[in-house]
């Protein structure tokens, strides 16, 4: 018995194995010139460069809307589109040059304002920018400790 499924074991391992085929000998050489192609292509994309990724407002009341430009710069070789910019959440709201083509080597900005009612103590918050990029989003951040506000005594 123990020979009998040696025996068929070793059958369906060398028909799983002759069942293989070389996957070189399916490129050819139009998909080969393709992807160089596409390669190419991907140098000439936009880059959306920032002189700052990250910013910290350092200590503000809870109630403050506080502000921030992020400046960046597309240093690719394509204009730059931005289609989408969302906070991480409804207190944080990013202004941006929405479907405007920015030119290589021009520099622009995302305003993002933060509104610190109801998140008392330490806060990040991202905001996600959809844009025509190799990675097609980028990412900038803003940080914020919000001292909470006085509580009202009740009359």
């Amino acid at each position: 018995m123990k020979k009998g499924i040696l025996v068929l074991a070793g059958i369906a391992a060398l028909s799983l194995a002759s069942c293989k085929k070389n996957a070189a000998d399916k490129v050819t050489e139009e998909q080969v010139t393709e992807a160089a192609a596409e390669d190419a292509k991907a140098g000439d994309l936009p880059v959306m460069s920032f002189s700052e990724q990250e910013f910290d407002f350092g200590t503000i009341n809870e109630g403050d809307i506080a502000e921030h430009k992020f400046a960046f710069t597309n240093t690719g070789k394509s204009p730059l589109i931005i289609t989408n910019a969302k906070g991480s959440c409804g207190c944080t709201v990013p202004s941006y040059p929405r479907n405007t083509p920015i030119a290589p080597g021009e520099t622009s900005e995302i305003l993002v304002k933060f509104n610190s009612k109801g998140k008392p103590g330490d806060n990040t918050k991202t905001v996600t920018i959809t844009t025509n990029t190799e990675a097609s989003t980028e990412r900038i951040k803003i940080k914020a400790k919000v001292t909470p506000a006085p509580k009202e005594e009740a009359k």
